[in-house]
């Protein structure tokens, strides 16, 4: 009994320093520092990246989240996306253009606003955060000549611009007032395109940190305060590990297929793969592939700046070079080519830089089709020309085996069947006869060319 007591009390005791020395290293497994990468243009897969990684961090307890750019823009739907989880993060976001020879431009620069705190690498640069669809010099602009060399107005700018560039420039400026950076250069850089460098951007008060690697961010980083709904938290980051977190496979489908040249071929295998199968039912195989396909594509037409007009015209010029191949005529082949590549061309705004379809794309999908149109007429016009090889012309001269014969009809085995028949001769069983025409399916034969031409000769 007393040896039970004593086990009782040893396990009691250890599961008490157990449960004392737990806050410990649930503290120890918080010291840590991740990763989150933006590479290229920023599209929905990588709004879809950043929310996981975040959530991620946010579960492990992270001290902080390094969000590294290097970026020339991208949509404005997922940057907005993407700064919504930044500030809404419970986790520090640290923002850090890097390495040396990246950028934050256009969409970058907007997130980099967002981020709890603003870090570049010697070499880089941020700015260019003109909306895309007004980059062009904006008539109506003070100081923007008219067509007729005259400075517009500020009343006469056109009604969408002003929209546009009002409501970019109210969106930089309060995420600037929220994390006390200059937000007069902000504006710039939406009106004017303006950039700046790393060490330019740290004297201007855009951004907190110039960090040569990763390493010195800690450094810097460390012992800095910052606000994490509404309160304030203070940074101890000095000597903690990066861990990166890697994209998961939904953002990785996400980056291949809202790629407008990968979506564009995606519809194109989708539509006709289900042509091919409408044509041949029960091949099964074209149709789920191209069912796939055409799902997929159409999901990311939905992800990215579609216009349907464009679509459309695509999908007009493709039921026109469907009904070239069944009803040939040079004037739908061509009204179907022209129209499909006018859609292609249409098919996606120019909203941002990475989301615009490949010239190469469409114009060797167009040769393609013009390939398989040249391809159907020259087929049809051999057809014209060569000998018919269906119906009752196609059997004439064909020869046949006599099966049996009475008086002037009996049956004969031709082209791989049997047939009635009848002649004006007699004829023995296993003798080869020549089919001279077809009466109400039945084979009138005569006696074989060759064998008559021999008999005469005897």
């Amino acid at each position: 009994m007393q040896i039970f007591r004593a086990a009782l009390v040893a396990v009691t005791t250890f599961i008490a320093l157990a449960v004392s020395i737990r806050p410990g290293v649930a503290e120890e497994n918080s010291r840590l520092a991740l990763t989150i990468s933006i590479d290229g243009a920023i599209g929905p897969a990588s709004a879809s990246y950043v929310k996981d990684a975040l959530a991620k961090a946010a579960e492990r307890r992270a001290e902080i989240v390094v969000l590294r750019l290097n970026t020339p823009g991208g949509l404005n739907s997922s940057m907005r996306e993407i700064i919504a989880d930044v500030l809404a993060s419970p986790v520090p976001v640290i923002g850090y253009v890097a390495p040396s020879g990246a950028h934050a431009a256009s969409a970058g620069t907007y997130i980099l606003y967002a981020t709890h705190l603003a870090a570049m690498a010697p070499g880089t640069n941020i700015g260019a955060a003109t909306p895309v669809q007004i980059g062009a010099p904006m008539p109506g602009l003070p100081g923007t000549p008219d067509k007729d060399g005259k400075d517009n107005k500020a009343g006469e700018k056109d009604a969408m611009t002003a929209k546009v560039t009002n409501d970019a420039v109210a969106f930089i400026r309060s995420l600037a007032e929220l994390r006390g950076r200059n937000a007069d250069w902000a504006e710039k850089a939406v009106r004017e395109a303006a950039t700046l460098s790393a060490n330019a951007a740290l004297q201007a008060g855009v951004i907190e940190i110039v960090a040569r690697d990763p390493a010195d961010l800690l450094r810097q980083v460390d012992g800095r305060m910052v606000e994490i709904a509404g309160k304030t938290q203070h940074l101890a980051t000095k000597d903690l590990a990066l861990e990166a977190i890697e994209p998961g496979w939904i953002s990785r489908l996400l980056a291949v297929i809202t790629d407008p040249n990968v979506a564009f071929i995606l519809l194109m295998v989708g539509i006709y793969g289900l042509i091919f199968e409408f044509m041949s039912p029960g091949m099964i195989g074209p149709g789920v592939v191209g069912t796939i396909c055409l799902l997929l594509g159409l999901y990311a037409l939905n992800m990215l700046p579609t216009n349907y007009a464009g679509f459309a015209l695509m999908l007009v010029g493709i039921v026109l070079l469907a009904v070239e191949a069944f009803n040939p005529t040079v004037v739908i082949g061509v009204g179907g080519l022209l129209a499909f590549v006018l859609g292609a061309l249409m098919l996606f705004r120019g909203e941002a830089p990475g989301y615009t379809l490949s010239w190469w794309v469409i114009g060797i999908t167009a040769a393609m089709f013009a390939a398989f149109l040249v391809a159907v007429l020259g087929a049809l016009r051999r057809a014209a020309r060569g000998p018919v090889l269906t119906g009752a012309q196609a059997m004439q001269g064909l020869p046949a085996e006599v099966l049996d014969w009475t008086g002037t009809t009996g049956h004969v085995f031709a082209n791989g069947e049997r047939w009635q028949a009848r002649g004006t001769e007699t004829f023995r069983s296993g003798e080869t006869v020549e089919v001279a025409n077809i009466i109400d399916l039945t084979l009138v034969v005569r006696r074989a060319a060759i064998a008559a031409g021999a008999g005469g000769s005897a």
